[in-house]
């Protein structure tokens, strides 16, 4: 697989055979492409929801809020969300896309389907997906920050060391000063 545009894509070779070039690989169940986007990743992670939103909404017959939102939570969702951290989409069609399969779900329930789909959230005691993952990032930076991952705070962030606007603290994360999206939409999307 040649990353990104400007590689200059050279043949490589093993033992003597060529190498086939590939534009997308499966790993570890994350679709990576060339161009390092997400969108294939959230269309697959779709279609796995969907399939199992599909049989709950087939084989369940006792419909009620409770067990239709563990059902969801246990059976549905994780397939949106696996490794999102690594492939947090950042294009409104791919949270959309995603979004869409939890909107249909809360259509499902009777009891709420006359509400908005935000109220239907609240009802159900549900957050938005999106939501979901922009407290996994906050969490997944407050490790970063501590100490708890291997990852190396300084190595991915670095601290505004303009005290203005901070607030009273120091711990105002800068920019980073990218040119790619997919470097700046890296993690806090």
């Amino acid at each position: 697989m040649h990353v990104e545009r400007t590689n200059q894509k050279f043949t490589y070779f093993m033992d003597g055979q060529t190498l086939d070039t590939v534009y997308s690989e499966k790993d570890l169940g994350v679709m990576i492409r060339s161009d390092l986007k997400s969108s294939n990743q959230c269309i697959q992670d779709c279609n796995k929801a969907n399939k199992m939103f599909g049989m709950t909404e087939r084989t369940i017959s006792y419909k009620k809020p409770e067990i239709m939102v563990r059902l969801y939570k246990t059976l549905v969702r994780p397939h949106l969300e696996y490794c999102v951290s690594l492939w947090s989409p950042h294009y409104t069609k791919d949270k959309e896309l995603l979004e869409r399969v939890q909107h249909r779900f809360t259509q499902m329930i009777k009891e709420v389907r006359d509400k908005d789909y935000l109220d239907r959230l609240k009802k159900l005691n549900l957050w938005t997906l999106e939501e979901r993952r922009n407290r996994a990032d906050v969490i997944e930076l407050s490790k970063i920050n501590k100490g708890f991952t291997t990852v190396h705070f300084e190595f991915l962030f670095t601290l505004d060391c303009n005290n203005k606007g901070t607030r009273g603290h120091l711990a105002k994360l800068s920019e980073a000063r990218c040119q790619k999206d997919v470097r700046k939409l890296f993690l806090f999307t």
